[in-house]
């Protein structure tokens, strides 16, 4: 009792002392809280920029994704003009080949033709033999007496004939042999002029066989490039979807933290306020 007594008596006789220490640690928690107070207004700031500088990003990720879906669309517009003429050379080819068989059955019939020319040559000239035997065989063949100088007038008559015959077939520009060989020159020359014509038509396909064989590699060659380069823009793409994801998960965290340090702030701002009205209360008791 007397102790509480004397302490009584201690604060009554100094209460200048206890009011000082009282503003003192006011003071002292006032400028402790406006210190960390700056600090987090610091934070927001810096995570503010951050927040500018992912949503600056991420448009710029979003016009360079709408850059690479253009260069897809116009990489599948070109394959599709690639397919088409594809298609075209392909229709080409099989044409081509429709004429080259077309000409084969051409030459085919020609030399059909020529082979039955020279067999009618062969049955002429083996008839002709045949007729030359038949006159040596009725030279050889008389009757009897009786009928000698009709057989031998025959047979004068038939020598003679035999000998123009011989003469005609001998004879290089006789009548017979010379329409013979005539038929067969132009029968020759008709197939020779077609053999040329054929060649040439031959060296034509085969040039537009290789042709066509090198415009099949290079849209070989081509469509496996723009297969590796739609290959490398599709992983282009999910790298920068990813990418997209992740900043969108960024900004996502980062405005929750927004939001967690401006509830920290109200929060700090009320106690700050409570702690000044209580400073008022104690300065007014």
């Amino acid at each position: 009792m007397s102790n509480l007594r004397a302490s009584e008596d201690g604060a009554q006789e100094n209460p200048d002392f206890s009011l000082t220490k009282a503003v003192e640690d006011v003071s002292q928690h006032g400028y402790t809280q406006t210190e960390a107070f700056k600090k987090k207004q610091k934070t927001l700031s810096s995570l503010q920029a951050a927040l500018s500088d992912v949503e600056r990003k991420g448009e710029m990720a979003e016009q360079e994704l709408r850059s690479k879906v253009r260069d897809i669309l116009m990489l599948e517009g070109d394959m599709e003009h690639l397919e088409r003429q594809k298609k075209v050379l392909l229709d080409r080819c099989v044409s081509i080949s429709k004429d080259n068989t077309e000409l084969q059955n051409h030459i085919c019939e020609e030399e059909e033709s020529a082979r039955m020319a020279q067999a009618g040559f062969n049955t002429y000239r083996n008839k002709m033999e045949g007729h030359r035997a038949a006159v040596l065989h009725a030279a050889r063949q008389t009757e009897a007496h009786k009928e000698l100088e009709e057989k031998r007038a025959l047979v004068r008559m038939l020598i003679q004939k035999k000998e123009q015959l011989k003469e005609d077939l001998e004879n290089p520009n006789g009548n017979t042999v010379h329409m013979a060989k005539r038929e067969l020159d132009a029968l020759k020359e008709e197939i020779s002029v077609r053999r040329k014509a054929i060649a040439v038509r031959r060296e034509q396909l085969q040039k537009e066989f290789k042709t066509h064989t090198q415009i099949k590699k290079d849209i070989e060659i081509q469509n496996r490039r723009y297969e590796a380069i739609i290959k490398r823009l599709h992983c282009q793409l999910s790298r920068a979807q990813a990418v997209h994801r992740q900043m969108s998960e960024d900004i996502y965290h980062m405005e929750r933290q927004l939001a967690e340090l401006k509830k920290q702030q109200e929060s700090s701002q009320d106690s700050a306020g409570m702690g000044e009205g209580a400073e008022g209360r104690k300065s007014g008791g």
